[in-house]
Parts: structure tokens; sequence; C-alpha cells
């Protein structure tokens, strides 16, 4: 699998997944209305006996052109296209809802034997507009009919067939309901529809969990990599969420990370949080990602967190020990750790004190939340909220993240759920991390697909 790296550029490569749905057309034949001269004739001697609309089923006129057409197509060895003029003529002549099922019938069949999809397709809709369609087979017209359209690149004219199918409850062996709605989201984003196709899919996976169904991953990936190839946010924040929520592994987990490092500009203060997310769901997977971390973290002013990291890095063998950068930092952390510590009892007791402004609360929030001491960082960050000049998005973020380390989840996802503005992709993955904490048994459906069937643009890193 390629996953979501690291990185400035970014591919649009515009990977399209192949709906594995045989054409249903080809040379197959619908069964099409057939009537004899003499059925018809009978037909007339009983008018006055029937109802009104029993009556006139075909004009005479229909019959008289129908009738020979239907025996030349039928003929073996016939030249069914040198009668293509004929079946379009006979296309006008049809009325009445019987005359347009019989006449569509014929003319789809003339078109499946020569492969002419105009003509398939016009006897198509025929047949469906004249209401006369068995409910048994309605689901299977209208998805033929879409994939005819679909076929021709006629997306937007598909789409009502396929939904019909869909309301239609069609479905076959090798064809689900999950298969047609994917498939509909398909068709908008070959118009390049993106935001359109992805609300369907939204709704659909809504549906589908509202109805008590396990949501096929795959719908997640492909909903991912159409909005992150194509940058449309925040939708692919939204469906990243969703996405780890039922599916965690450290796959998920690491995509989901590095697609919001990739589309966003995070610095700083921001990175530091996303990467101590990352962290928490072991996501860091290369030298690079602890090299961010150590970045944004500073070994000037959070020595204790940024040794810690760096000692777990070399451990596992990601990181190193002969990088001068990492090697340097550890060293400026370690020779302040010491120094630091022993000013936590000073820094807790002027952040306490009742005049205490809100760079020395802010700085022992901070402090306190480095060395994993949570309680007292949640009564800092909760003590700024509403000071002048607080960055509230970074003090939610943080007092969220402290309430998850003191196991405070619902706390936590409330805090979190506050974020807004840049930060607030940050903030959803951090809910996502929360509530999973909190409900630990993972659905059935959350068994994490095969690794290769996301497919995402490699941008380095």
């Amino acid at each position: 699998m390629r996953i979501f790296n690291t990185g400035s550029a970014r591919k649009k490569t515009g990977s399209h997944f192949a709906l594995a749905i045989a054409l249903a057309t080809g040379t197959a034949v619908i069964g099409s209305t057939a009537f004899a001269d003499t059925a018809y004739a009978q037909d007339k001697k009983k008018k006055k006996k029937k109802k009104d609309e029993e009556k006139a089923q075909y004009s005479e006129e229909f019959v008289a052109a129908y009738q020979p057409l239907n025996t030349s197509v039928n003929e073996e060895g016939a030249d069914v296209a040198a009668l293509k003029p004929q079946l379009v003529s006979l296309a006008s002549l049809s009325v009445s809802p019987d005359e347009k099922i019989a006449a569509g019938g014929l003319i789809y069949n003339a078109g499946a034997k020569t492969s002419d999809r105009s003509l398939q397709i016009q006897g198509m809709e025929m047949m469906l507009a004249s209401g006369k369609v068995e409910a048994a087979n309605l689901g299977r017209f209208n998805f033929i009919a879409y994939q005819l359209k679909n076929a021709e690149s006629q997306f937007a004219e598909a789409r009502p067939y396929l939904e019909a199918a869909i309301d239609n409850n069609f479905t076959t062996d090798t064809v689900t309901k999950a298969d047609l709605q994917i498939a509909m989201a398909e068709s908008f984003f070959s118009e390049e529809l993106y935001r359109e196709g992805l609300s369907y899919l939204d709704n659909a996976i809504a549906s589908t969990k509202a109805a008590g169904g396990a949501v096929n991953e795959q719908w997640y990936r492909r909903g991912l990599t159409v909005a992150y190839n194509n940058e449309i946010v925040p939708e692919v924040y939204d469906i990243a969420t969703a996405w780890i929520a039922d599916y965690p592994s450290e796959t998920s987990w690491r995509d989901a990370i590095n697609l919001t490092r990739n589309l966003s500009d995070y610095q700083g203060a921001e990175m530091l949080d996303l990467m101590r997310l990352g962290h928490r769901v072991k996501s860091l997977q290369n030298k690079q990602d602890y090299i961010e971390y150590i970045e944004a973290a500073d070994a000037r002013l959070l020595p204790k967190e940024v040794s810690d990291l760096i000692e777990e890095g070399y451990a596992s063998g990601v990181v190193s020990r002969d990088d001068i950068y990492v090697a340097d930092s550890l060293k400026v952390a370690k020779g302040r750790v010491a120094s630091d510590r022993s000013d936590l009892p000073a820094l807790e007791r002027d952040a306490r004190a009742a005049g205490a402004g809100l760079r020395t609360i802010k700085a022992a929030g901070d402090t306190f939340l480095s060395y994993g001491e949570h309680a007292k960082a949640a009564e800092f960050f909760q003590k700024t909220l509403g000071m002048p000049g607080v960055d509230t998005a970074e003090t939610l973020t943080r007092l969220g993240i402290a309430q998850a380390g003191m196991g405070q989840y619902d706390a936590a996802k409330e805090s979190f759920a506050k974020v807004e503005g840049p930060r607030k992709p940050i903030a959803q993955l951090w809910a996502a991390y929360a509530g999973q904490k909190s409900s630990p048994a993972a659905p059935a459906a959350a068994t994490a697909a095969p690794a290769d069937t996301l497919e995402a643009p490699a941008t380095g890193g």
C-alpha cells in the first residue's frame, strides 16, 4: 500500500475505482411483447366488452410496421444493421404504453445483436417509459439502462437509472447494493463533481449505519483517496475521522495523520499536537516523523518530552544514533531536564497565584502536559480559557489532550468538539482517539481491509 506520506509535492493521479460489474448488455436479449394479426383482430371484435384503456393498445399503423420488422430482425442471418432506419421509424409510431414496450423490446434486441449501443439505449428507455415493465424486471432494466448510458459517458443521464435500480433492490450474485452505491459516487467523480460524489457516499454511509449495517471499508478508502487527491477540504477530514472510527489500525491512523499533515500548513504548536497524537497511536514510522516531532516540541522548551521521544526512537531502531541533529537535540534536552524539573514547584505556585497572567498560566499548562502530569495541565488550561489574548483553539486542544490523558474521554471529546479554525482537523482526530479509548470494543466491521486497496499519491518523506 502506498500511504499518505509527508512532503510538499502531491500527485494528481486521479486513480479510479474499477467496479467489478460485468456489462449486462452485449448480446443478451430482452423478452419482447409479441402479438399476431389474428390476436389483434380478435381484440377488435371484443372491443365492446373490454375497458376503454384495453381497446386500442396497438394502432393498425403500428401493427403493420411492427410485424414484418419483428420477423426480419429475428430471421437467422438477418442483416439487422440494414434494418436500423425501419427500427427508428417504428419508434416514432409508438404512442401507447403497449406499443412502446413492444417496439422498445424489439429495438433493444436488435441493438444487442449488432452491438449498436444507441439502439439498445433507445429500446431500453422506451420500455421503461412505457410503464409496462413488470415489477420483477424494473431493477434489472434500470441497471442495464444505467450501464449503457455510463458506457457512453452520459453520466448525468445514467444516474437516475442507477438510482432506480437501487430503489428497486436490484442485486445479483456478484453485484451488491454496496457496489451500486459506490458506482453512483463514481459517476459523480467521473464528471469531477467531487463534492457531490462525496456527499452521496456520506449519505450512503449514514443510511447503512442507521439500518444497523456494517460500512464497507472500501467506501472510506475510495472517498478518502478522491478527497485527498483533489484537496477537497474539509470533507477529507470528515472521511478520515469516520474511517479511523470504524476501522482503527496503525495503518489507518498513519494515513489519516499524514494526509492532515500534507494538506495543512501546520507549524510549531499545531504540528506538535498532531505529532503527539501520532505518537499516541503508534503512527511514527520513520526518522522524519521523529524529527518533525522533535522540531515542533523544541528541546529548549520541552526537554523532558524531547528526551523521552529520542530515547524511544533510538531503542526502536527507527532513529539512528549517528544523526547529528537528533544527537544534538538530545544533548540539549538532557542538559535542561534537571533544571526544568526543579523549576516545576515555583511554576505551579506562580500559575496558581491570584494575579497570575496568561503567559505564566499557559507555560504551566504546557510544561506539565509535557511531563505527563495531566491533571495539573488541565487545571491550568481551564484557567486560561476566557482570558484576554488566549489562543482558544490551542488551549481547548491541549485541555482535551490532558483530559484524555486522565481517562476523562467524554470531557475530552467535548473540548475537542469546540475547536474551530485550522486546528479543527487535529481536534477531530484527537476526538476519534478519545472515542476509541472510551469504547475499546471495536465493532465487527472494524477489521482492517487489505492495505493495498487504498491508492494514495506518494509524496516523499
